[in-house]
């Protein structure tokens, strides 16, 4: 055997030797031994050749090779491993930039207020839910709070910095008996200051503190358990919808031939409604695909429903409705003189005109969707035949899916809603919440519901909720896709999700006691009110902040109360793994969708908090900022487009056409001379925990707690990153 090994010897070195020079100087140099010419020589045994090579010869070189390139291929990792620092270094240098260009949280509050104040009776038209102004310090106390435990986990961290250096580093088997023995066994006057507060410390955390944490932790464990049952059981009722096929089918005398004309297909009254506010980024594709649905003109009327407050988005919409009735399309423009009420004192105020009456049912659809011409003729016909059906929702699709990483893990959350909490409610129970856009209603559960109401930020869930208590029902159709766009900001995202979590929990004040008195089944009232308003609208929030972000973190100082390692990694990544099923494609994206998930219950949180307990921030309304990803083009070519076509007879006069053109050019004027730059905001909350959770982390490292380090430095990267507006687009 020990030839066959003799080329580990030094003094067997042979060939030339190859220099390896390292990228960074700092790193030793390393001679290697380069393969021979005799090495790269393909022999063959064949008979005549006169060359010959045995078996152990070969198995040298071929050894000899192998090692050469191992060794090459472990300078090249040692090699990215020095990068690591400079990686560092741009990262830091990153942050600094960020931190001197962004705004913060409390500067972005600040002008708000002093816009409010410049335009008080501008603001007072548009409150329309009669809240007073919201005070500053109903937001910063949730950011107190996260505050309070950055600052007592940096000071805990230095104690346990210092008492790990003195080698009072215990596990939690024998922090008892180290506190007996430091309290008792020993005597004041021997131990130091230091020795006598930690053991202090230890006493209070042992006896008063984790006792009450544990308990904490133990019911976010239920509760975490009974929501995981949850999204387990909506799993396997989509599996078992798939496997079995099921899916509302039309009947065949309900199917829609458009050819055959008005007489020989199910043509009922259809009024399309397009709620809008201030969206001149998508407000063309949003008319024009509506005005293209493939419905009899004389059995469709499509209603634009302006809210915006600025004239020259009101002209722009104005024009391009007139376009399109030039066109023969049966369309009308509407705009409010009082904006009161946000979206749902918009579809009020344009249902209680007389010619409604005159309508079956009513599709609606916001300003950023983009419905197929086809829309119609798959939803209306299920009404046919089943007056109970008082609701068809079609799912929705995304332009921007793919635009950045944030749109990609929105993409994730959004296909497993659709495909399997509302596809799931709606084939077992017949009931989920309507999604305010991409739906047809019938006009009649609409008014035995109560109409829409002003009185919380989600109408839609409210008016779905009502429709449900009065006996209607609700088909939700999986196959049948209306396009629209996710934000690309991390700010437009957050504000949605602050509004959608928020509202619900106002919802829930004001309709818990109509559910309990409404004459349906135990088993709905229980539904309702444990599954969809408890469990994943107020649990969900509720334990995922309170779980992970605090709770863990404050474990690490306080190690008597525990969290198996099942909670922290196992049960979250099977959960992921559950919900990005419905998207297979994002598959690669798991990690950070359970870390993004986490970060932001922050948002979600907080939200909840606000609408359960009516704080300022429970009314708010911010229209969600849109991109215009599928627009056909911006302002400039609209007037060049407009005035290549008749000029316009009624409607919209002259005058007004060129005062809009005049407007338009003078704003591009004024932004040649100074362009809007973007720019990034500062998320203090999320800073102030990634902060915690890194903080958290150093301490778990000491007593070298595996999976929860990793967690929590994750996490705490995560938060970073969100905190300094790194993930999305920036805002204008």
């Amino acid at each position: 055997m020990a030839p066959l090994f003799q080329w580990w010897a030094k003094e067997s070195h042979r060939g030339t030797p190859v220099v390896v020079k390292m990228e960074n100087p700092n790193w030793s140099m390393v001679e290697l031994e380069g393969p021979t010419e005799d090495d790269f020589i393909i022999t063959t045994d064949s008979p005549g050749s006169g060359r010959t090579r045995d078996k152990g010869h070969r198995g040298r070189k071929n050894a000899k090779q192998l090692t050469w390139v191992l060794m090459l291929k472990a300078h090249r990792a040692a090699g990215c491993l020095t990068s690591i620092a400079s990686a560092m270094f741009g990262l830091a240098a990153l942050i600094r930039r960020r931190l001197a260009s962004g705004r913060t949280d409390s500067d972005e509050i600040e002008n708000e207020n002093e816009h409010e104040h410049e335009n008080e009776n501008d603001d007072a038209s548009v409150e329309g839910m009669g809240r007073e102004k919201e005070n500053p310090a109903v937001k910063t106390r949730f950011y107190f709070c996260i505050k309070m435990f950055l600052w007592v986990s940096v000071i805990l961290l230095g104690f346990e910095i210092a008492a790990y250096f003195k080698g009072w580093h215990f596990g939690a088997p024998k922090l008892l008996q180290f506190q007996l023995q430091s309290l008792w066994a020993t005597p004041l006057g021997v131990k130091g200051v230091f020795d006598w507060i930690y053991s202090r410390w230890v006493l209070i955390r042992v006896e008063y503190l984790a006792p009450p944490l544990q308990f904490l932790a133990n019911a976010c464990i239920v509760l975490f358990l009974i929501q995981s049952i949850d999204r387990l059981v909506l799993c396997l009722g989509c599996f078992w919808i798939r496997f079995k096929k099921i899916q509302p089918v039309l009947k065949e005398d309900n199917l829609v031939d458009l050819e055959s004309g008005e007489k020989g297909g199910y043509f009922p009254m259809v009024l399309v409604q397009i709620p809008m506010c201030n969206e001149k980024e998508v407000y063309q594709q949003s008319i024009a695909a509506v005005c293209n649905l493939e419905w009899p003109k004389s059995k469709i009327l499509i209603q634009v429903l302006d809210d915006s407050d600025d004239p020259t988005t009101q002209l722009l919409i104005q024009e391009e409705v007139h376009k399109w009735q030039q066109e023969g399309a049966n369309i009308v423009y509407r705009h409010r003189v009082i904006r009161d009420g946000y979206k749902a004192g918009n579809l009020k105020s344009a249902m209680n005109c007389s010619y409604v009456k005159d309508y079956e049912f009513v599709a609606m659809f916001d300003a950023d969707f983009q419905p197929n011409p086809d829309f119609l003729k798959r939803t209306v016909p299920h009404f046919k035949g089943n007056e109970e059906l008082g609701l068809v929702q079609a799912r929705w699709s995304f332009v921007n899916k793919d635009e950045n990483l944030l749109t990609r893990l929105q993409n994730i959350n959004l296909a497993f809603h659709f495909e399997v909490e509302q596809q799931v409610n709606g084939v077992f129970i017949n009931f989920f919440g309507f999604n305010g856009t991409a739906g047809v209603w019938r006009i009649k559960a609409l008014e035995d519901a109560g109409g829409w109401l002003e009185r919380t930020t989600v109408e839609d869930m409210d008016i779905a909720v009502r429709a449900h208590l009065k006996g209607w029902k609700f088909i939700f159709l999986n196959d049948v896709e209306c396009q629209c766009e996710l934000p690309e900001s991390y700010e437009a995202y957050r504000k949605q999700q602050h509004r959608w979590h928020s509202g619900p929990m106002q919802l829930f004040r004001l309709c818990l006691p109509d559910i309990i008195r409404a004459k349906i089944s135990f088993w709905k009232k229980f539904n309702m009110i444990f599954l969809f308003f408890l469990l994943r609208k107020l649990i969900l929030p509720f334990y995922s902040f309170t779980l992970f972000c605090i709770i863990l973190p404050m474990t690490m100082f306080i190690p008597e109360a525990q969290l198996p390692a099942w909670v922290v990694c196992y049960i979250p990544a099977t959960m992921s793994f559950l919900n990005i099923l419905p998207a297979p494609k994002s598959f690669p994206f798991i990690v950070p969708y359970l870390l993004f998930e986490n970060t932001m219950s922050v948002t979600k949180f907080n939200a909840m908090i606000s609408g359960l307990f009516q704080l300022g921030s429970a009314y708010e309304w911010v229209v969600t900022k849109k991109s215009g990803r599928s627009s056909e083009g911006d302002l400039v070519s609209l007037v060049e487009k407009k005035e290549q076509q008749p000029k316009p007879h009624r409607g919209v006069s002259e005058s007004n056409l060129e005062e809009m053109k005049e407007e338009i050019r003078q704003q591009e004027q004024k932004s040649s001379q100074k362009k809007k730059k973007k720019h990034n905001r500062i998320y203090t909350k999320e800073l102030a925990l990634a902060f915690l959770l890194l903080t958290a982390s150093a301490r778990s490292l000491l007593s070298a707690q595996g999976i929860h380090f990793y967690f929590l430095l994750f996490q705490g990267v995560s938060f970073l990153l969100v905190g300094l507006d790194l993930i999305g687009e920036q805002v204008e």
